[in-house]
């Protein structure tokens, strides 16, 4: 049984995990941490240094401000951390990079097993068709999502740029300027609106052609799915950097 200490747990993401945990026979929910005071069937703090509970792993869906007090407690207690938040800054994300030098860390921008299926298409699309065709990612979720682009269209765009050896320059806005497309530039285009919970297409776009890949996620259970199977994975491993492809390898 893997005990998780849950970060974020009267969020959204946070009660779609709970509910996937409740529903599973090899882990559980130990103890939740929110800024939120709330009455669960499980213990929740307000403050990460106040648990008590013994935790296996600690999953978070949060906020990015809550990166160094998890990764602290981490080290303090010699617990995995599972990490999926969105909207780490560039120092953030080698912070996470240095954690893991001494602490199992899992961190993926998405925890969908399909997204991550998409990143592996972008890359052998990319090595085929190569700079012939200009590349174009666009994203859309939900009026509500703080960071944009998202954390996801950023994992693919860098999926894409590494095939070509880093480098291509990511481009964000282009209302500003008057020019032709250089053909080293990675469009990024992010839609806010309503309830979408997450669309991701990348577009390579050739002479006379166009080849289109996509995704679509139609409920947040998925990532919710994909962060508790990363929990269950995590337990007792070793100090690393794990992410969806060490998941997917081990068959889970």
């Amino acid at each position: 049984m893997t005990n998780i200490l849950l970060c974020g747990c009267a969020g959204k993401m946070g009660t779609a995990v709970r509910n996937i945990a409740a529903g599973r026979e090899d882990c559980r929910i130990a103890a939740g941490v929110d800024r939120v005071p709330m009455q669960l069937d499980f213990p929740v703090y307000t403050d990460l240094g106040a648990v008590t509970e013994r935790a296996d792993v600690v999953v978070d869906f949060s906020h990015p401000s809550a990166l160094e007090p998890i990764l602290q407690y981490c080290k303090k207690h010699n617990t995995p951390a599972v990490l999926c938040t969105t909207g780490y800054s560039p120092e953030q994300a080698q912070t996470v990079e240095d954690a893991a030098r001494e602490l199992p860390v899992f961190y993926s921008r998405n925890m969908s097993l399909g997204i991550n299926l998409l990143m592996e298409l972008a890359r052998t699309a990319e090595s085929v068709l190569g700079d012939e065709f200009d590349v174009e990612i666009v994203e859309a979720h939900h009026n509500q999502k703080i960071d944009a682009p998202s954390g996801t269209a950023l994992m693919l765009a860098d999926a894409v740029n590494g095939v070509r050896e880093n480098g291509m320059k990511y481009v964000y806005d282009r209302h500003s300027q008057r020019k032709k497309r250089e053909p080293k530039e990675l469009g990024i285009h992010s839609i806010r609106g309503g309830t979408i919970v997450g669309e991701h297409q990348v577009i390579f776009a050739g002479q006379h052609e166009v080849i289109t890949l996509s995704h679509s996620a139609q409920s947040k259970e998925l990532f919710a799915v994909g962060a508790v199977n990363a929990a269950v994975f995590m337990a007792g491993r070793g100090p690393g950097l794990y992410d969806m492809g060490d998941l997917i390898r081990d068959g889970i």
